[in-house]
Formats: C-alpha cells, sequence, structure tokens
C-alpha cells in the first residue's frame, strides 16, 4: 500500500504594520506640549498649586481634558515638565557638549560642580513658585527623587574615567566614591549653603570642585 504524500501549503506571510509618524504631526505634539506645560505656568502663577488643576489647564491650553493627560499623565507630571523646562535649557545643554569632549578624568571631574550650580540655580524661580502656592511637600519630594536617580546614573562617567586612570584615592572602592559624589552635589547641600546660608554660586562651586578632588583623589 503505497503511502499518500501530503502537500503542505505555503502561508504568504502578512507583513508587518510599520508605525509612522511625519515630522508634522510630532511638530504639532510638540507645540501642543509646550502650549500646556506654559498655560500650567501662567495659572501657577496666578491661581496657585491648588488651583492648576488638569481642567483648567486644558481650559487654558484650549484644549481637552485626555488631551493633557496624554501629554502629561498626571498633574506631577505637568510640574517635572516646568522644573525640567527651567534646568535643562540653553545653558545646561551647552554646558553638556562642553563636558563631552572632555577626555582628561581630572578636567572631567571638575564638571558635577559645574552641573549642579547650573542645574539648582536655574531652578530655583520655579521651584520657589511651587513652594510659595502650596504645593505639598512629598509631592515636589517625589518630583526631585527621580531627577536624584537620574544625577546618580549621569555621573557614573566620572567614576569610572578615575578608576580607569588609576585616580581613585587609595582604598576608595568605585561604589563608595559614587555615593561620594552623588552626596556632595545634593540639591540639600546646595540649598543649606547657597539659600540659607548666603553663599554665593562662585563660592559654593568653588568649594564643592575642592570636596570632590579631596574625598575622590587626595590633595
Amino acid at each position: 500500500m503505497q503511502k499518500k504524500t501530503v502537500k503542505k501549503r505555503a502561508v504568504a506571510k502578512v507583513p508587518e504594520k510599520r508605525v509612522y509618524e511625519s515630522p508634522a504631526r510630532q511638530r504639532q505634539a510638540d507645540e501642543t506640549r509646550a502650549r500646556i506645560a506654559a498655560a500650567a505656568r501662567r495659572l501657577l502663577e496666578k491661581n496657585g498649586y491648588a488651583g492648576m488643576t488638569i481642567p483648567a489647564v486644558a481650559r487654558a491650553a484650549g484644549v481637552a481634558v485626555p488631551t493633557v493627560y496624554a501629554a502629561f499623565g498626571s498633574k506631577k507630571g505637568i510640574v517635572s515638565e516646568l522644573l525640567d523646562a527651567a534646568r535643562f535649557g540653553e545653558a545646561y545643554q551647552s554646558l553638556l557638549g562642553e563636558a563631552r569632549k572632555v577626555t582628561d578624568p581630572m578636567e572631567l571631574m571638575r564638571f558635577p560642580p559645574r552641573f549642579a550650580r547650573q542645574i539648582y540655580e536655574a531652578e530655583m524661580p520655579v521651584e520657589n513658585l511651587l513652594r510659595g502656592a502650596g504645593m505639598v511637600a512629598p509631592e515636589l519630594a517625589a518630583v526631585e527623587d527621580e531627577r536624584n536617580c537620574q544625577r546618580y546614573d549621569s555621573q557614573l562617567m566620572v567614576i569610572d574615567a578615575l578608576e580607569k586612570a588609576k585616580l581613585l584615592k587609595a582604598g576608595l572602592t568605585r561604589e563608595r566614591a559614587r555615593a561620594i559624589l552623588w552626596s556632595l552635589t545634593s540639591r540639600e547641600l546646595f540649598r543649606m549653603l547657597v539659600r540659607e546660608r548666603g553663599w554665593s554660586g562662585d563660592e559654593y562651586q568653588a568649594w564643592l570642585e575642592d570636596a570632590i578632588r579631596r574625598e575622590l583623589v587626595g590633595e
């Protein structure tokens, strides 16, 4: 008895759909996001944090409430946007471009104090507005915690460069050096020295450069 040969039918492959976003659509989304953020800033100045509700922001920006949620997710997301716009503007981008060109570890070590000063001074007007408008401290702290984690990650390149060049102080582990750098460049230390003790930005930056060099590589 002969076995019948069963021919398999070829199954045509369905081409995957490609997600395409036109530059015009992306530009429109960016403009909408900027308009919402600007409206939120005006409401914050006029009505305080409590008055900066999502519906109020939507009305002021001339968009639907779901559009605000789609762009920022929450009120905390809007606050993050306002702070980031102040922190990471042209001056920050210029400093970042300068840092990316540096290869010498000792020279690279001078940038964390410059970044700390630039960010903390730039955010002061918005932060003062938020605190003065009655934003609850835990909510603001949640926003700041997110950026603290980012700062911890971004500073790793400095530690790696010092370790590779064998410049870390004797007995100082990579993780301990990373924790020290992160702590010294904290927002809390800036507040204590500059806002509470009245140090100038120049004094803060000069002291921080010395402290980082002393703690990471020694005199």
